[in-house]
C-alpha cells in the first residue's frame, strides 16, 4: 500500500507520525480525530484539530505533506459520512478500545471494512489481555480484548467478506514480557512491554484484516 495512487483513512490519529510517513510514499491520506476533545486527549498531547498537527518534518517535506494529507473531524462510532469502498486501507492505533465497550469496538472494526476497496486492508492495534481469557474490562473508558474476543471478531469479519490475518497470541517469555510495569508507572526501573491495568495485564496487539475481492452478496 505504500505507493502513489493509494489512499488511506486514519481514525483518532492524534499527533501520530503515520500520516506523514505515508504521505512521504505518495499515499493520499485523510487523517481524522474527534470534533471535540471531551475525553481530554489534548492533556497528553494526543489530540489533533487540524492537518498541521499531523506534520512531522523529519519524515516528509512540507510540500509533499500538503499535497497528500487532509484532515477532517470524525466519530468512530458513526461512519455513515464516509463513502463505500473509497479507500485502499484504513487504520487506527490504540483507539477502538476507547469506544465504550467490547461490542462498540467490534462494530467500528466491522463497519470500517465497508469503506475499503475490494482487496484492501485494515490495520488496527488495541489492548490485549495476556493473563486471562475470561475476566477483563468489557465496558468503560477503556476495554481490554481477550483471545476469545479477537477470535469472535474474525468470525464476524468472515461473515462479511473479510478475515484477520493469522494472529500471534503468544505473549512471550522474555524478561521484558514477564516484568510488567504497574502503578505508579515508570517508577520501578522495570524494562517492560506490558502494563498492569487494574487487575489485568495488558499489551498491544496488531490486527491486519484483508478484504475480499467482492461483496458477500455477489
Amino acid at each position: 500500500m505504500l505507493q502513489r495512487d493509494r489512499s488511506g483513512l486514519g481514525f483518532a490519529v492524534g499527533k501520530e507520525p503515520l500520516p506523514s510517513a505515508l504521505a512521504a510514499h505518495g499515499v493520499e491520506v485523510l487523517g481524522t480525530d474527534l470534533g471535540s476533545d471531551e475525553a481530554g486527549w489534548s492533556l497528553s498531547d494526543e489530540y489533533a484539530r487540524s492537518a498541521d498537527h499531523l506534520f512531522h518534518p523529519a519524515l516528509v517535506d512540507q510540500e509533499t505533506f500538503k499535497r497528500n494529507v487532509r484532515f477532517a473531524p470524525a466519530d468512530m462510532r458513526d461512519l455513515c459520512e464516509f463513502s463505500t469502498e473509497s479507500f485502499d486501507f484504513v487504520w487506527s492505533s490504540c483507539s477502538f478500545e476507547h469506544l465504550g465497550s467490547l461490542q462498540a469496538g467490534f462494530k467500528f472494526v466491522t463497519e470500517a471494512m465497508r469503506l475499503i476497496k475490494p482487496g484492501g486492508v485494515a490495520v488496527h492495534t488495541t489492548e490485549f489481555n495476556v493473563a486471562s481469557n475470561t475476566e477483563t474490562w468489557e465496558s468503560g473508558g477503556s476495554v481490554i480484548y481477550r483471545k476469545m474476543d479477537i477470535e469472535t471478531l474474525d468470525y464476524m469479519l468472515r461473515r462479511n467478506g473479510a478475515a484477520l490475518e493469522s494472529v500471534d497470541f503468544n505473549p512471550g517469555a522474555h524478561l521484558h514480557d514477564i516484568d510488567y510495569d504497574y502503578p505508579p508507572y515508570f517508577t520501578h526501573g522495570r524494562k517492560h512491554v506490558k502494563l498492569l491495568l487494574g487487575p489485568h495485564i495488558s499489551t498491544s496487539i496488531l490486527l491486519i484484516i484483508q478484504k475480499g475481492n467482492s461483496p458477500p452478496n455477489e
